[in-house]
């Protein structure tokens, strides 16, 4: 009996793109979520995010969105976006503790939006950055 030394994918199978973005005249490299299987795949499985780095989830729509922490080790602040690119929402974010949690806790916005950023932990007080903000990419 042969047993695979990881059954997940590894970040070399899911190619996310790169853009530099401002919010509020702050700059962050962002890697690109645009696709359902890049969205699924988030920040999974990483054990840090460097400050000046984040996640840009584009979806097709302004609508409620919810992002989970399934296999996110990583503590990070999640900013919601509506459809003219203003900040809506922000929330802080728990990492879990290891792959095997069955029921990762989930971050519904408060409003409706179509662009969500994750970066790490307290990214947006720390830059000042409030409800109302524009995003530029």
């Amino acid at each position: 009996l042969a047993l695979s030394t990881s059954s997940f994918a590894s970040d070399e199978e899911f190619k996310f793109s790169k853009k530099t973005i401002t919010v509020s005249g702050k700059k962050i490299v962002a890697e690109i979520a645009d696709t359902d299987r890049l969205r699924a795949r988030g920040l999974m499985y990483r054990t840090e995010l460097r400050e000046g780095a984040g996640m840009l989830f584009i979806f097709e729509g302004e609508k409620p969105l919810a992002i989970w922490m399934k296999n996110t080790f990583i503590p990070l602040t999640i900013g919601y976006f509506d459809k003219n690119k203003k900040l809506v929402d922000i929330q802080d974010m728990a990492p879990v503790e290891s792959a095997m949690v069955e029921n990762p806790p989930s971050y519904p916005s408060t409003k409706p939006a179509q662009y969500a950023l994750e970066v790490p932990l307290h990214w947006f007080s720390k830059n000042k950055i409030k409800l109302g903000a524009k995003l530029k990419y």
